[in-house]
């Protein structure tokens, strides 16, 4: 496989989300900085979803992502 293409425009966060999400519908995120600063969260339906990262429950979500990533590798 090879590493995304810079040429592609990556989708990026405008505008933040308040609402809280259901973790389990969470599958991965990516973090941000430009345009502002923000977690994007990939859906299971593949939406992608920003949020302000200072928010508490983004945190924790960020966490039960990368647990699930290191227990499926088992």
């Amino acid at each position: 496989g090879s590493v995304g293409s810079q040429s592609m425009r990556k989708y990026s966060c405008v505008s933040l989300s308040t609402q809280q999400l259901n973790i389990r519908n969470l599958i991965g995120y990516e973090k941000q900085q430009v345009p502002v600063n923000a977690i994007m969260f990939i859906t299971t339906k593949g939406i992608k979803i920003c949020v302000s990262p200072d928010q508490k429950w983004v945190q924790s979500a960020i966490k039960k992502i990368e647990q699930r990533r290191t227990t499926k590798g088992k």
